[in-house]
């Protein structure tokens, strides 16, 4: 037989599909394992969203969208959403195109910019998926170690001594998985700075911004001064709305740009489904009270989880600024990977967490933990590690 693709032999397996395969099979095997490593919210999706779709479904709307970018309704309620929230402005019929999921919305952004060789600055700790996306893109991702002594603070001589003549375009994820770093003003100022006089394309990955604590602001790029015409803005539902099945997203920016996307849409998966399209529109003019219901549970779950972990000998934790992880360090356990500490906590534990090195060389040493999950399984968790980890130390 011919050879297989090189470029997709390439890319990594996604370190947190492997440690939620390893889990279920130790849950098969009769094991009782807590699963800390997704990022699939426990809450149902709210009601009036749910009864859109059924009620699209009913009335005949399972056919192609049209246009296939986005109903006209969902695209006019982005834009709107955006301009009221974000303080971004974009024209519906030509900057926005609705996706299967935001992940979709990020490969698209990249397709759309990347030639080969091409090098994107991705802040570490990353997303699993930033590399790989770049790679199948055609493009060379470049890390930018940030400090986790100083709260993996951003900087502009940070990102300037990663940047070369090949340099295309930086990715943003705020609030961040994995750390739960909300981007401050100073932040962003740099980010602005650098972009501008790098001329560099910036893609922001917002689908946590409904996930924010203690009155902290979500800051979004592409309404600084300079930014509209270099930002692609990238955003869903899954995580702010408990709708991760529902595969709904979009992507948003420069006219051209969006252009290029589109093309590619309709030559790959022609569009999302019409249905969760309906949906959509019912989330975001819809009540919104039960995504504050859900944000204020998961700060109330970061609450227990920080102070409880930094109580027990030989765990650090900080504490998030936003979305649903945690990233604590566990200096106390003689381990030589989080590879190995992972697989320790899940065999000793039985507690499922993603080893820190997916993330990035920066977050090694780390695991991260998912608190979209129950407090009662959170409880479960601590009162696990309470034992094991004295005696792991010892």
């Amino acid at each position: 037989m011919k050879p297989l693709s090189e470029q997709l032999s390439k890319v990594p397996a996604s370190a947190t599909l492997a440690v939620n395969d390893k889990a279920k099979a130790l849950q098969r095997a009769g094991r009782d394992i807590i699963a800390l490593a997704g990022g699939d919210p426990d809450f149902a999706t709210p009601e009036h969203i749910t009864e859109a779709a059924f009620t699209a479904i009913r009335n005949g709307r399972t056919h192609y969208a049209a246009p296939t970018k986005g109903i006209v309704p969902l695209l006019e309620a982005i834009a709107e959403k955006m301009s009221r929230e974000n303080g971004v402005q974009v024209e519906a019929g030509t900057d926005i195109i609705v996706t299967p999921g935001s992940k979709w919305a990020l490969f698209l952004a990249l397709s759309a910019l990347l030639n080969p060789g091409d090098e994107v600055l991705i802040l570490e700790p990353y997303w699993v998926s930033y590399p790989p996306m770049i790679h199948m893109a055609g493009g060379v991702p470049v890390p930018v170690p940030l400090p986790g002594e100083n709260n993996f603070a951003i900087s502009a001589e940070i990102l300037r001594a990663r940047i070369t003549p090949r340099t295309k375009a930086i990715m943003v994820n705020s609030p961040s998985n994995p750390t739960g770093r909300v981007l401050t003003e100073e932040e962003a100022q740099a980010l602005v700075e650098v972009a501008i006089e790098a001329d560099l394309y910036v893609i922001t990955d917002e689908v946590y911004e409904k996930l924010i604590f203690d009155g902290r602001r979500h800051l979004s790029l592409a309404s600084f001064p300079g930014m509209a015409e270099r930002t692609l803005t990238t955003n869903g539902l899954s995580k702010g709305y408990a709708m991760t099945g529902w595969r709904l997203g979009w992507l948003a920016g420069p006219t051209p740009v969006i252009k290029l996307a589109t093309r590619m849409n309709g030559h790959t998966i022609t569009s999302a489904a019409t249905f969760t399209m309906d949906a959509a529109v019912a989330a975001l003019t819809g009540p919104q009270q039960a995504v504050e219901e859900m944000c204020e549970s998961y700060r109330k779950r970061r609450d227990f989880m920080v102070e409880v972990l930094n109580g027990i000998p030989g765990v650090e934790c900080a504490s998030p600024e936003g979305a649903f992880y945690l990233l604590p360090r566990f200096p106390g356990i003689p381990t030589s990977s989080s590879i190995e500490l992972a697989d320790l906590l899940l065999d000793e534990a039985g507690i499922a967490g993603t080893p820190g090195i997916a993330f990035g060389q920066s977050s090694e040493g780390h695991v991260r933990f998912s608190i979209a999950t129950a407090m009662d399984e959170l409880e479960r968790a601590v009162e696990r590690l309470q034992q094991v980890v004295p005696r792991l130390i010892a």
